[in-house]
C-alpha cells in the first residue's frame, strides 16, 4: 500500500485549491448580499469576535493573518452599523476590546444561514459521506499548513473554525 502522495499528485491539489481560492475571490463580488451595509470582506471579522467573545483588534489581526489598519476600518464600520462594540479592556483600560452587540449577533446568524443556503447550492449533488470526507480531507490539509508554519516560526493564532483549536486550549 502507498503511502503519502506523488508530486503530480500533489500538484493536483495545489492547482485545485488555487483555482478555489480565485473562484472564491471572484465570488466574493457576485455571491448574494447577505445583509445590508456589511461588506462581504468583513463576515471573517464577524465570525472571529463571535467565537472569541471580547477580543483585540490587534489580536483580531493576527487571527485574520491581516493589517491591524484593515481590521481596524473593518471595525469601525462594524461599530457603525451597530454590529460590534468596543469597550475599555478589563485588563488594560488604555486598549479597547470588540464585542458583537445583539444586533450582531443576529446579523451573524442570517449570514451563516445564507451561506450555508448558498454553499447547500453548490453542492447539491454531494452526498452527506463525500461531504463528511471533504471536511476531514480539508481540516487535515489546514492541520499540515499550519503545523508547517508553526515550524518555520510563523503564528498562528487560531480561528473559530480551527479543528485544532480545542487542543490547542488545552495545551495553553
Amino acid at each position: 500500500m502507498r503511502v503519502g502522495v506523488s508530486k503530480d499528485e500533489a500538484n493536483e491539489v495545489f492547482l485545485g485549491l488555487l483555482r478555489v481560492q480565485k473562484l472564491l475571490v471572484a465570488a466574493k463580488h457576485s455571491a448574494p448580499r447577505l445583509e445590508d451595509g456589511v461588506d462581504v470582506t468583513a463576515y471573517p471579522v464577524l465570525f472571529v469576535v463571535a467565537g472569541a467573545g471580547t477580543v483585540r483588534i490587534s489580536e483580531l489581526a493576527a487571527t485574520l493573518h491581516n493589517d491591524v489598519s484593515t481590521v481596524s476600518r473593518q471595525v469601525s464600520s462594524l461599530v457603525t452599523s451597530g454590529l460590534l462594540e468596543k469597550s475599555a479592556d478589563p485588563s488594560d483600560g488604555r486598549a479597547s476590546v470588540i464585542s458583537l452587540t445583539d444586533t450582531g449577533r443576529e446579523a451573524l446568524g442570517r449570514i451563516q444561514d445564507g451561506r450555508a443556503a448558498w454553499f447547500q447550492g453548490l453542492l447539491s449533488h454531494w452526498d452527506g459521506p463525500a461531504t463528511a470526507e471533504f471536511v476531514t480531507r480539508l481540516r487535515e490539509l489546514a492541520d499540515a499548513l499550519d503545523a508547517n508554519l508553526r515550524a518555520r516560526g510563523a503564528t498562528t493564532p487560531p480561528m473559530p473554525f480551527d479543528s485544532t483549536r480545542d487542543q490547542k486550549q488545552k495545551e495553553d
